[in-house]
């Protein structure tokens, strides 16, 4: 048993101090950063190609751009003054997200089509379906950040400049988990199954949305329409399945040590890929 595992029980979970502990460590570890002041480093043709070849763009300038106008809607709606400032909050930092991949594909012209989002007309199912997303997003996305960094895939200066929004996304994902189990304890137990349910089905709605989206990004790369799908292997470096999702384990297991033990952490991404881990390969195809 885990250090966190040990201290957990000292923390009610929907209590009074839940939610201060919940809203104070959002609020206190927020980098006050501003996009438009960063110092974005020019890089070389090979390393601008490399960036330009990367089938994820246009998906991500959507994803961020819909998801920060919709944590900053649910903000606005959460009728809890303390939780709406850290919600809030949070909506910034993914504004902010939007911001900075803007800018980058502005500097390196990288074509995006303009989009503009939509309000959600159920801004609490949607906060906690983006946070179901996020929370299977960025335990892959730290694997992948890690591997970029430690290959040279991407130069240092660019890594760097991405490291705060890393950071910022284990921050999300701790407070999602947190929020959730919040808003769940405060109700009544007549009324906590429907919420169990809208849990697992917001969970399960996510998973389902994100392998749509894998498999898309697949069949356009081996359309043509993209190399990076096929050469991404080759320029990370000999790494095997089994690897990738160890690295992954240990590197949201790392992203997320920094943060007051008390709080929750998100499990069910990291339990299924402890669970898989037996069945992938190794290197070479071994098991």
């Amino acid at each position: 048993m885990n250090a966190s595992a040990l201290a957990r029980p000292s923390l009610i979970v929907g209590s009074p101090e839940h939610k201060e502990l919940l809203c104070s460590f959002f609020t206190e570890s927020h980098d006050p950063y501003v996009p438009a002041a960063l110092l974005w480093p020019e890089l070389g043709d090979d390393v601008i190609k490399r960036l330009r070849a990367l089938p994820i763009w246009e998906e991500a300038v959507r994803t961020e751009a819909e998801t920060a106008l919709a944590v900053l809607t649910m903000g606005a709606a959460e009728k809890d003054p303390v939780l709406s400032k850290a919600i809030t909050l949070q909506g910034y930092e993914e504004r902010r997200h939007a911001d900075i991949l803007r800018i980058l594909t502005e500097k390196y012209g990288i074509p995006v089509p303009a989009f503009s989002p939509s309000a959600p007309r159920d801004p609490s199912w949607t906060f906690m379906r983006i946070g179901y997303g996020e929370c299977f997003d960025s335990f892959f996305a730290f694997g992948l950040f890690a591997l970029a960094r430690d290959s040279g895939f991407f130069p240092p200066s660019l890594v760097e400049l991405f490291e705060p929004i890393m950071q910022e996304e284990g921050r999300h994902i701790i407070f999602h988990v947190n929020w959730v189990a919040y808003n769940q304890a405060q109700l009544p137990y007549a009324g906590r199954p429907r919420y169990v349910f809208k849990r697992g089905l917001a969970m399960w709605l996510q998973a389902v949305s994100r392998l749509k989206t894998a498999m898309r990004i697949k069949g356009e790369a081996e359309g043509g329409q993209d190399n990076f799908t096929m050469n991404a292997h080759a320029q990370f470096g000999d790494i095997s399945p089994r690897e990738f999702v160890e690295l992954c384990i240990r590197e949201n297991e790392r992203r997320l040590a920094p943060y007051d033990p008390r709080l929750l952490r998100p499990e069910f991404v990291p339990a299924i890929a402890r669970a898989v881990l037996p069945t992938l390969p190794r290197r070479g195809g071994a098991h």
